[in-house]
């Protein structure tokens, strides 16, 4: 059942503190992989059964495709799928997902100029009946909205410039001297799902390698970046390679664990009106970069740490957020470390809790070497 292995590894994988899976980035199209200069990546029509409407999407965007329309409906693999037979068309709901597809392409073709404002999650808002009556207003978050370079409001009243709220954070962080320093970080602690805990330990080297260990009961769970390539493992299973979306959010996640130049990473930063993140105000800044979703980060104004970072994953259909918060900073080596993050996602969060941190001790290289994945053929849809 490769759908719903998919979700269990990519879960997995943003527990184990790479937010793999679905933050942010351009997915892999026709063409030589960006990474590696290889062959462009079979269709999903090449790589599995039946494929009728998504034929041509990169092979590895179709799972997270099928994971925001599950998120958006609420449902699971087996609301549309026939288990273990993917390919099937036994279920009614899998015909009519098909013409909703072809209904949310046509009406942002022909009515937004082939801007996509129009998906799943439009009409259905959690629910598998698209929410046709509006919903009794009830305290609580609005849910995470994408910002628009092109349509992101003015700030109201005095905002902090960019180069203002990144000093704020650096000089939050540690002296430049004892940042710089920092060339590698060894990290170990708890993964919480609820009641139960996984030991994980993160390998992190500047200016870009990181690479998570879940220590399961039935093998280790392994989400891995090197900088240029992405990976994923799961007891029992086949290594999975990152898309460039999965690559994108690895490659940010541990660039921020040597931010010695955050301006670099985006190639536009704005500030905007700020936020309350648990009980605080923070001051919100928007990084931009072409051809990709926007990445929303939140500093808290008298700390100037970060407390929040909200990525988004672009898929066939529309895009996937996770929300990441930052708390229980401490100083390790004169430099401002968090010892818990919390990862949620529409299907639910994760808190990662450090107890031992190592600063600029020795990682074997081999570490940030992706294992080889054996031939397989994949399974039918």
């Amino acid at each position: 059942m490769k759908m719903q292995w998919a979700s269990g590894v990519r879960a997995a994988g943003v527990v184990a503190g790479i937010l793999a899976g679905a933050i942010f980035g351009m997915p892999a199209r026709a063409g030589q992989s960006p990474a590696t200069g290889a062959p462009a990546p079979k269709t999903a029509a090449e790589a599995y059964k039946n494929i009728q409407v998504l034929k041509d999407i990169p092979a590895n965007e179709l799972i997270p495709t099928m994971q925001f329309i599950s998120s958006s409906l609420g449902v699971g693999c087996d609301f549309c799928h026939v288990e273990h037979q993917f390919q099937k068309d036994d279920k009614k709901p899998k015909l009519i997902a098909r013409k909703m597809m072809k209904m949310q392409f046509a009406i942002n073709a022909d009515d937004f100029k082939g801007h996509r404002e129009v998906t799943c999650n439009t009409c259905h808002r959690g629910s598998a009946h698209p929410m046709g009556i509006p919903e009794i207003a009830e305290a609580g978050a609005k849910p995470q909205m994408p910002p628009r370079r092109e349509e992101e409001g003015e700030a109201k009243g005095p905002v902090a410039t960019p180069d203002q709220v990144v000093e704020a954070y650096l000089h939050a962080l540690g002296t430049p001297e004892a940042i710089a320093k920092v060339k590698s970080r060894v990290e170990k602690g708890n993964i919480a799902f609820g009641n139960r805990e996984i030991p994980v330990e993160v390998y992190s080297e500047a200016p870009d390698k990181r690479v998570s260990v879940m220590h399961m009961a039935n093998g280790d769970s392994v989400t891995g970046f090197n900088g240029t390539e992405g990976w994923l493992t799961f007891p029992g299973r086949p290594l999975e390679e990152m898309d460039a979306s999965d690559r994108n959010a690895a490659k940010l996640d541990a660039e921020f664990m040597f931010p010695t130049d955050v301006k670099q990473l985006f190639a536009q930063l704005r500030v905007v009106s700020p936020e309350e993140v648990n009980g605080h105000e923070a001051t919100v800044m928007i990084g931009f970069s072409e051809g990709q979703p926007p990445v929303k980060m939140y500093f808290d104004k008298e700390s100037g740490l970060l407390v929040r970072m909200v990525h988004f994953a672009d898929t066939a259909l529309g895009l996937n957020p996770t929300q990441v918060d930052f708390a229980d900073y401490r100083a390790v080596d004169g430099v401002q470390t968090p010892y818990q993050w919390t990862i949620a996602r529409p299907g639910g969060r994760f808190t990662i809790k450090i107890d031992d941190v190592q600063q600029n001790v020795p990682i074997d290289a081999s570490r940030f070497t992706k294992p080889a994945a054996p031939p397989q053929a994949p399974d039918a849809h």
